[in-house]
């Protein structure tokens, strides 16, 4: 330490005071700074702890400036360290294990802590909040254990801790004391289609529930609400809010109302001593999102370091949900009074929503579900006030000219202030992609993401970067067309693949790493994209990472809405026998299955499995799989055909076995489904199936591409054929082609569309040696599979992980994995 400079020390070592400290260090060289850290990690990004618990993240993934930085910045960190109070007589910072540092300054960023509701029980053990690393790892022990969970909240915070444990295979129901989700970032429709989602997702919810005690012994056993009924669960969540950690102020004796009061300049009633970010209370505001904290360190920063600066007067906050596939964000104000002229749109095929609010004519606040991409410039609009504009309104509303001069120029980045956050994730302003755009040539997305952070985390900022990039470069700008299969690569499916054979590439990590993924991690979309491909191109050798596989893949069950599962079994063809009809019914007796449904495949869905007893039903049941769960082949749907039909001419319900036979359980990029009709009338509807076969007198009749579901299509007509072999083959040269082409989750009415018919036929109908070498594949990889249910059922080690106890083992005994 130099003995001219003054001595900074920041009490808390997270996002507020490291922002704050980043800014220092450009601003100013005059301060020797010291950092105190409660928690054991270097600074690492909070808003992304929900991609930890989900696990396609470690905290080695999330860290923001590792220990390196601290010493090439001098920057001294006192980590696992907690700082007892402020000494304003002898201008000392002392902490609980009695150390005591001299200080010329001090910011206090300490953060929140999670409310833990002050309710009976809430010290059972299997109770914790959600708001650091340590509470992420108990989480994710605990879901190694324990089968069942409540979140208390439905909150933002409440449903990431939610939609985590799902992910971890834990049953989760979130108690929520209001009717709707997030009711303080959305409207009743937004909420609706939110928890509508995420039900279809797993998730569980007990709304406008008042928890008033926790029951069990030692450990947590249910809920307890005001109604007197009880919910049982063996771990629990609490997310039902936060809190300003002001311990430090108040012992100092600084003033404290709910949070540590300051002023514009961030000035606490100590002199010399600051507080930044949800520790602090600003015009009587506690804000506990990310982007406040990054406006009020700018100001504290400039202030602090004698720059001029503007007062820090508040700000206009909005929320962007991450939960793998629910795309939600709210800003301003969003709940709509007489004053409010309402702009909204709903569309229930795209599940999306739009409300846009005006007062006065401008924009005072607005709420996306289902597509958030005008998210970054209606944060915009929302914190400008602007007027509302046709331009404005064709541009967010879509009913203008597409590409329209007028509206793009309305919403130009020209007029943002300097200091206005772009990233609010990661607090990157304007003025700092422009100077690394001028002072470093930069001149794309991913080199501004590399060098100053923005779209690092959500990736929400992207579009606003691109119209700075744009704004700054003028006709030097390119767009990036290229689009990657996710956010982490900028690479296709078919580069993905071509450098998995190339480069011989074997596992998920590899590819990541070899690739240069730009989160090592992966993402929800990639991991399983990246299994599905590995495994096509090495059938034999491929582990299969089943990590990376949905949840229901995981488990060979489909989760419903109230936390239990379906078992479909194999019935070939559509066809059963009085045996398994009675098995079937005994096993559903047996383990209360709520609903015996006979499905549009043809089979029968076995509805309201408890977890635990999957692996009791398959073993009872002694079906195989029907993969009603899986991007595999389905089922093959057929009629009566020739054995007993007037009209039928070929045997359709024997082919249907016979092809489903061939083709079960081999994975493809999404759900696969088959139709073998005995003669035109079509009474197995192949005209919808992915493969759609038709009867004559003198063959078979190919159809491909076709689909029932969101997207319907009629099949195309592929091809004629005689013989049985012929039609089974080109089913295996139609299929592998499919699985070697196709992106992962496109269906065969997306593939024909995009790859084109003619391309298929002259693929496999044209080019012989082409077609046996696809059929070659097939074979083989069909050799390599494996009835899952059966191979869960051998494995002990996989059916205590995965679902819970095996016979012998006492009921809710903790599991070694």
């Amino acid at each position: 330490m130099k003995a001219d400079r003054e001595k900074l020390i920041v009490i808390g070592n997270g996002m507020a005071g490291i922002s704050t400290v980043e800014q220092i260090l450009k601003l100013s060289g005059s301060y020797d700074i010291t950092v105190f850290g409660s928690e054991p990690h270097p600074n690492y990004n909070r808003i992304m702890l929900s991609y930890v618990l989900e696990g396609s993240k470690t905290i080695n993934d999330i860290i923001l400036n590792d220990l390196n930085w601290y010493e090439d910045h001098g920057i001294k960190l006192y980590t696992d360290t907690t700082v007892a109070r402020i000494d304003s007589e002898t201008r000392r910072v002392i902490t609980e294990d009695g150390a005591s540092v001299p200080y010329d300054k001090v910011i206090i960023a300490t953060g929140s802590n999670p409310l833990i509701l002050p309710i009976p029980g809430c010290d059972k053990q299997g109770v914790v909040g959600f708001r650091n690393i340590e509470d992420c790892n108990q989480m994710i022990e605990a879901a190694r254990s324990y089968h069942s969970a409540a979140v208390i909240g439905g909150g933002l915070l409440g449903l990431e801790a939610a939609k985590g444990l799902v992910s971890l295979g834990m049953q989760v129901t979130v108690v929520h004391l209001m009717e709707d989700l997030m009711e303080r970032q959305l409207d009743h429709q937004a909420a609706l289609m939110l928890k509508d989602e995420l039900e279809r997702q797993g998730i569980g919810f007990a709304m406008g529930k008042k928890t008033t005690e926790l029951i069990g012994g030692k450990r947590v056993e249910g809920l307890r609400f005001s109604d007197g009924t009880e919910l049982a669960c063996d771990f629990v969540v609490m997310a039902a809010g936060i809190k300003p950690n002001t311990g430090v102020a108040k012992v100092s004796g600084i003033a404290v109302n709910r949070g540590i009061i300051v002023d514009d300049f961030m000035r606490t009633s100590m002199h010399h001593v600051y507080a930044v970010g949800e520790c602090n209370e600003h015009r009587g505001i506690c804000y506990g999102l990310v982007a406040p904290l990054f406006e009020q360190g700018n100001v504290l920063a400039k202030h602090i370091c004698g720059v001029a600066t503007q007062p820090y007067e508040g700000s206009v906050v909005s929320t962007k949900l991450k939960i793998s596939g629910v795309d939600v964000f709210s800003a301003g104000e969003f709940i709509e009074g007489p004053m409010h002229t309402v702009i909204a749109a709903q569309n229930d095929w795209k599940h999306t929503y739009k409300k846009i609010l005006l007062q006065d004519g401008k924009i005072a606040g607005a709420v996306l579900f289902g597509d958030v991409t005008e998210a970054a410039p209606l944060q915009k609009l929302v914190k400008e006030h602007a007027l509302m504009t046709d331009d404005i309104y064709n541009e967010i509303m879509g009913g203008g000219c597409c590409g329209s001069s007028g509206a793009k120029k309305s919403l130009s980045v020209e007029t943002m202030a300097s200091e206005e956050i772009v990233c609010g994730c990661n607090g990157v302003t304007k003025q700092m992609i422009v100077e690394a755009i001028t002072e470093q040539g930069l001149t794309t997305v991913e080199e501004i993401k590399a060098c100053t952070g923005a779209t690092r985390s959500c990736g929400g900022c992207k579009p606003v970067v691109e119209q700075i990039l744009q704004y700054v470069l003028g006709d030097g700008f390119q767009t990036e067309s290229k689009q990657g299969i996710c956010g982490c690569t900028k690479l296709s499916r078919d580069e993905i693949v071509a450098e998995i054979r190339g480069k011989g590439l074997k596992t998920i990590r590899e590819v990541m790493n070899v690739l240069e993924w730009s989160h090592p991690e992966g993402c929800s979309k990639c991991r399983p994209a990246l299994n599905y491909y590995l495994g096509m191109v090495y059938p034999a050798e491929h582990e299969d990472e089943k990590a990376s596989r949905f949840v229901n893949e995981r488990l060979h069950a489909n989760i419903q809405k109230d936390g239990t599962y379906t078992v479909v079994p194999r019935m070939y063809g559509g066809v059963t026998t009085p045996e398994d009809l009675k098995r079937i019914a005994d096993v559903s007796l047996k383990y209360d299955v709520k609903v015996v449904k006979v499905t549009g495949g043809q089979r029968l869905d076995l509805i309201g499995v408890k977890k635990e007893d999957l692996p009791k039903v398959w073993e009872e049941l002694d079906m195989p799989s029907g993969y009603a769960y899986a991007k595999s082949l389905r089922t093959v749907k057929t009629c009566v055909g020739s054995q007993f039909c007037r009209f039928g001419t070929q045997d359709s319900m024997a082919m249907g076995a016979l092809l489903e036979r061939k083709f079960e359980r081999l994975d493809f990029p999404a759900k696969f489904k088959m139709a073998v009709n005995g003669c035109p009338r079509n009474c197995a509807e192949s005209c919808t199936k992915d493969i759609g076969i038709v009867g004559n007198d003198g063959g078979w009749e190919i159809f491909v591409g076709g689909n029932g579901g969101i997207k319907p299509r009629i099949a195309d007509s592929f091809c004629k054929v005689k013989t049985d072999q012929e039609l089974v083959d080109i089913c295996g040269a139609v299929i592998q082609l499919y699985r070697e082409t196709g992106k992962y989750l496109e269906r065969t009415s997306e593939w024909v569309e995009r790859m084109g018919l003619e391309a298929i036929q002259a693929a496999v109908l044209e080019d012989e040696e082409q077609r046996m070498q696809l059929l070659e594949r097939n074979n083989f990889a069909l050799q390599q599979v494996e009835e899952p249910w059966s191979q869960v059922l051998r494995e002990n080690a996989t059916r205590r992980v995965m679902y819970g106890e095996v016979n012998g083992d006492a009921p809710h005994n903790k599991l070694e994995v």
